[in-house]
């Protein structure tokens, strides 16, 4: 080591000295590789990824290396981080380590200029923004000016940037590449949570004089277990029970929106301190859950995914997982922010034979092919095109459009001014050996998934080799290596069991009526159809598992078979608490039509019967099924072709009970609802057995 090398790492490790005690106390030492990767970070322009393991101290390594760049008169460092909450904890930690910090998101709009001006009188050490910002008119009009003045940048979470990370963002990647544009800053890539394809394509986007700094991903703090073979009402009453003893406070992670809140209401039903967060809560209370979180005023989060990267409680004594994550990257990450600053965490998978179904609707939301491009950009006027306008032309359904236009946007190929989608006259040139090659990846991945819910070796071992540790071992704790379980083993208590499913039998499903027609059909504007709708179970209820597999067998094919008597005798109670809500009782029962009417029938002849009311069965269907996955156009043009209402139908005078055994898009429903109200029904109520996602 030269004179020059070593005073220059010697005032890294100054640096480095100066933050850790700020963070962690006085007597915290540096690791030799963090101090090695701040000094590669002060090198000039330079290029560093660094891949370790949750809580090895990523962060503190661009707080030193901000410090120092800073106490030479660089500018700021702009840090780029993919999640709100992470974005909080970080400008916290910056803050603590002694650097003034400020964000940039969609959530402080009113505070950007004084933001902005701060910068601009050199005020600032840190701005963290979130990736979606390059889309902002305000925010890239200053970026060229703030790349000239930074003096490092940082890329947090770096997989997201990778089209193989597990949690590929578009609008990350296309920041991602605004900021490595820059010749003078340097650039520092974090992540925990990547094996060796998605390090050597970080890599390469980085650049190829690229350093990278890779550790080990074991975790000795974290007991990894998987509970096999429960069904979705056992892994409710197995988390019920196992919250009164897992250690500390934690995480429950789900795989939907509404399990998280399912579970939820489930577990506070037990007595448990519980919240539910997830993509569809609000900031201002996903703001007060982690606070609660972090001072242990809840004993569990049910969260989905939306609470995962750079969460910062280091004390977290559990993550259960009520359903599987499609990767073992993915699992990684979520299972490793318990454990990072206690001795002892538990980490338990409890898999679902419903798991794949959810994993292949993901693998391939996100994943292009060509004739849906091309439909798309053939759409797109050169004025631009609404969301609304493009779904309806296209028939392209609203998620996996979104999707596809923010990968379009990465290539330049369209872009955004304000709600308008155009061409930008860039061709687009489908790469499909990369997307054939990426949805053969996320299956591998899958398989990999499988076989570690299967417990197919050590936990620990298993999660290091799927993401190309450089040193895996046997860990000697997970419940393979041991052969224990938590508690409550196998099985969970029958007193739970019996608890959770009294009360998921007992949930009210609401079906919200839809509120305008689409574009492109025969009817305009505000819809006046159903009032109100109620449905007894919900996607994959927990409490309706078996009932649900026989009401697809009975509705399937030819659909001859029967609808199971238990959703009947659920349909009849969901009624019953529904009716205390009603203002007028139904006068008569309908049932809503289908390409097969059979089982929709045998329903509605039921709740006939057992509420002595009046059956009307004046619709009638031509024609095949609607379109399946598909946007709302094409969906309701064909139900306004298929669906007819008897020419001598006379209903009595009251609010009709539209009932159906499925319920999925709403629209069958609706156009079925705005018939019998233009033949002057007052009010028309919905029931189904079951709304589908």
């Amino acid at each position: 080591m030269t004179t020059t090398d070593r005073v220059e790492r010697e005032f890294a490790e100054q640096h480095m000295h100066t933050i850790l005690a700020r963070l962690a106390g006085p007597g915290a030492v540096p690791r030799a590789d963090q101090v090695d990767a701040v000094h590669a970070v002060l090198q000039p322009a330079s290029r560093v990824l660094v891949v370790q393991a949750t809580g090895w101290g990523k962060s503190a390594v661009y707080w030193a290396a901000t410090h120092a760049t800073r106490s030479t008169g660089a500018g700021p460092t702009l840090v780029v981080s993919p999640l709100l909450a992470l974005m909080r904890d970080q400008v916290s930690a910056a803050e603590r380590a002694g650097l003034k910090a400020a964000t940039v998101n969609s959530t402080n709009i009113d505070d950007w200029d004084d933001v902005f001006q701060r910068l601009d009188a050199d005020t600032i050490d840190v701005l963290l923004v979130s990736p979606e910002r390059l889309g902002n008119p305000r925010f890239a009009a200053r970026l060229g000016a703030l790349l000239a003045r930074v003096g490092l940048i940082v890329i947090d979470e770096a997989h997201c940037i990778s089209d193989w990370g597990f949690d590929f963002r578009p609008d990350y990647q296309r920041l991602a590449r605004a900021l490595l544009s820059t010749p003078t800053a340097s650039v520092l890539a974090t992540t925990a949570t990547a094996n060796e394809r998605v390090t050597l394509d970080i890599g390469k986007q980085l650049g190829a004089n690229t350093l990278t700094f890779r550790g080990t991903l074991a975790r000795t703090s974290l007991t990894l277990s998987v509970v096999p073979g429960l069904s979705p009402l056992q892994r409710y009453a197995w988390i019920a029970d196992a919250l009164e003893q897992l250690p500390g406070s934690g995480i429950v992670y789900v795989l939907t929106v509404a399990e998280a809140e399912r579970l939820t209401a489930f577990l506070r039903s037990c007595g448990h301190a519980v919240d539910a967060y997830s993509g569809q809560t609000d900031a201002d209370t996903r703001l007060q859950v982690e606070e609660r979180l972090r001072h242990n005023q809840v004993k569990a989060v049910v969260a989905t995914s939306a609470l995962g990267m750079g969460y910062d409680k280091p004390d977290l004594g559990f993550c259960v997982h009520a359903g599987s994550p499609s990767t073992p990257v993915a699992y990684y990450q979520q299972v490793g922010r318990a454990g990072r600053a206690v001795a002892h965490a538990e980490g338990v998978l409890l898999p679902s034979d419903a798991d794949e179904r959810i994993w292949d609707y993901f693998a391939t939301a996100s994943i292009p092919d060509a004739a849906t491009a091309g439909k798309v950009l053939q759409s797109l006027g050169s004025d631009g095109r609404s969301l609304l306008e493009i779904e309806a032309d296209t028939g392209v359904r609203r998620g996996r459009l979104e999707a596809l236009l923010k990968i379009l946007a990465v290539e330049g190929v369209v872009d955004k001014d304000g709600s308008a989608w155009r061409a930008t006259g860039v061709p687009y040139l489908h790469d499909s050996a990369k997307w054939t090659a990426l949805a053969q990846v996320r299956q591998q991945e899958a398989g990999i998934m499988r076989q570690y819910a299967h417990g197919q070796g050590c936990l620990m071992a298993y999660l290091q080799t799927a993401l190309d540790d450089p040193s895996p071992a046997p860990c000697g704790r997970c419940s393979v290596c041991t052969g224990h379980l938590p508690f409550p083993g196998l099985e969970p208590s029958s007193e739970k069991l019996i608890a959770a499913r009294d009360f998921l039998r007992g949930m009210d499903v609401d079906i919200e009526p839809r509120k305008r027609w689409p574009g492109g059909v025969g009817r305009k504007g505000s819809i006046r159809g159903f009032d109100a709708g109620r449905a007894v179970a919900f996607a994959d209820d927990p409490g309706w598992v078996t009932e649900l597999q026989a009401l697809r067998q009975a509705t399937s094919g030819a659909g001859h078979g029967d609808v199971p008597p238990e959703l009947l005798a659920g349909a009849v109670a969901t009624l019953g608490r529904w009716a205390k809500n009603w203002p007028a009782r139904p006068v008569c029962v309908v049932p809503l039509p289908t390409p097969n009417m059979a089982a929709n029938r045998q329903l509605a002849a039921h709740i006939a019967q057992k509420g002595r009311l009046p059956l009307h069965d004046v619709f009638s269907w031509q024609g095949g099924p609607a379109p399946d996955d598909s946007a709302s156009t094409p969906v309701v043009a064909h139900l306004e072709s298929a669906i007819r209402l008897a020419a001598d139908v006379s209903l009595p005078a009251g609010p009709v009970l539209l009932v159906s055994t499925q319920v999925r898009t709403r629209w069958a429903a609706t156009v079925a609802a705005a018939l019998l109200r233009e033949q002057g029904a007052l009010q028309v109520l919905v029931l189904a057995l079951h709304l589908q996602p």
